[in-house]
């Protein structure tokens, strides 16, 4: 699929100017009207909405999937999306009973208009068009005037009724193509996680005698393996922070490094910075709050950190390799034992600290088996990893098409039929 396929498809024998600069020229029979005239703009109320026995919004917008629930306070046909947050981003289009958050914006009483037509034409420059008007505050929200003054380009009857059949068959293809390599994604990063998690504990030889470690989150161990408390192997560094220093971060999926290195915006800034620690490359760090997803690696980059971060070095005459007990803790974090060994009141408050590490058996291979399985992990890995990006990037390839299709079919840039 290709933006060379659409540029092929029939177009109409004559356009028009619509008068609107986004919009640029349509169809000669289609008209123009705005987005107040074509149906009812109602947001929800935070009083009277019902809500799910979790306290949770039956539409929480901001996420693609929307939660049906029995009780309800509306009945009817609606297009759904967000007045805060994505705006322009995500839609939702609904033929039944559902309540609505006071965030969100319900089109509803279509006149002159298919409902599932302007579902497929809102996604056509509604977020550049309307962000760019609205009030910018911490978050972008979207205005309901000018919402209303939104331009829809309107074919006839008949017209919207092809363009929905049309792009309902074309696009419920791609978006099962999507999943199926979404899935294959999930395969993919799966497969890798069960090449880490059998290195780590159980070695690169699967003829070698086996001993139970006891260790409750790991089973049985090769049986010249050692089993060694964490405080024997590696200390608590404590670095002052140097001037010139950057804001080290140690993410979910492993990696530590400078936010810099990562992204530029997105995160929190501290305004002061006590008790900043610092941090140096090759260290071992643990990230406190998201240890327990697995935000555990060794450091690539010199650099700064909060004391929420626990910083380790091996002690010294201990032979032991950072990445191989990097990639043992994130499995510990992944089989949910983070959790175990520290004590909280709900799971987003865990907290791992040195304290809660360092009495903990850890099985330790000999030192050249650790560099071993480290070096198979990153090959490995490598494999997976390329798979991995070159579905992400098939995917993003058939978002982009899909995106161009339904901008073409609701702007009249291809004449769509039935059977197209």
């Amino acid at each position: 699929m290709t933006d060379t396929m659409i540029t092929q498809m029939p177009k109409y024998e004559l356009y028009k100017d619509s008068g609107v600069e986004w919009l640029g020229n349509i169809p000669h029979s289609w008209g123009i009207l705005r987005l107040k005239h074509l149906c009812a703009i109602k947001t929800g109320d935070k009083d009277t909405v019902h809500r799910t026995d979790d306290g949770m919004y039956p539409f929480y917008i901001r996420s693609p999937k929307v939660q049906r629930i029995n009780t309800y306070s509306y009945d009817g046909e609606a297009i759904l999306t967000a007045g805060d947050g994505d705006i322009g981003k995500i839609f939702h289009y609904v033929n039944g009973k559902f309540d609505f958050h006071q965030r969100v914006y319900k089109f509803s009483d279509f006149t002159q208009v298919k409902a599932k037509y302007l579902y497929y034409y809102l996604h056509h420059n509604l977020a550049e068009e309307v962000v760019k008007l609205s009030a910018k505050t911490t978050v972008d929200s979207l205005r309901l005037p000018y919402l209303q003054n939104f331009y829809v380009a309107i074919p006839s009857d008949i017209e919207q009724l092809s363009i929905v059949n049309f792009l309902d068959d074309k696009a419920g293809r791609i978006d099962k193509a999507i999943a199926i390599k979404q899935n294959q994604i999930v395969l993919l990063k799966e497969r890798k996680q069960i090449i880490i998690q059998q290195a780590v504990t159980q070695g690169l030889n699967p003829d070698a005698p086996m001993k139970d470690s006891g260790v409750d989150w790991i089973g049985e161990i090769p049986e010249h393996w050692g089993i060694v408390r964490f405080k024997n192997l590696f200390t608590q560094s404590r670095l002052p922070v140097r001037k010139g220093d950057g804001v080290v971060t140690s993410y979910r999926d492993g990696q530590v490094t400078l936010r810099s290195n990562r992204r530029a915006g997105g995160y929190t800034e501290a305004i002061l910075e006590g008790g900043y620690q610092g941090i140096r490359k090759g260290q071992l760090v643990l990230n406190s709050m998201d240890a327990f997803e697995g935000a555990i690696g060794v450091s690539d980059s010199d650099g700064k950190c909060t004391p929420e971060y626990v910083i380790c070095d091996p002690i010294n005459n201990v032979n032991v390799s950072q990445y191989y007990f990097a990639y043992l803790l994130r499995e510990m974090a992944l089989a949910k034992y983070i959790q175990v060994i520290c004590n909280a009141v709900r799971q987003r408050a865990v907290r791992i600290r040195y304290s809660n590490l360092a009495p903990l058996f850890m099985v330790v291979p000999p030192i050249k088996e650790q560099e071993d399985i480290v070096s198979f992990i990153e090959k490995e890995s490598a494999k997976l990893d390329a798979g991995i990006k070159h579905l992400n990037e098939q995917i993003s390839k058939l978002k982009e098409y899909k995106t161009t299709l339904i901008n073409s079919a609701v702007t009249g840039k291809i004449k769509v039929t039935e059977l197209a």
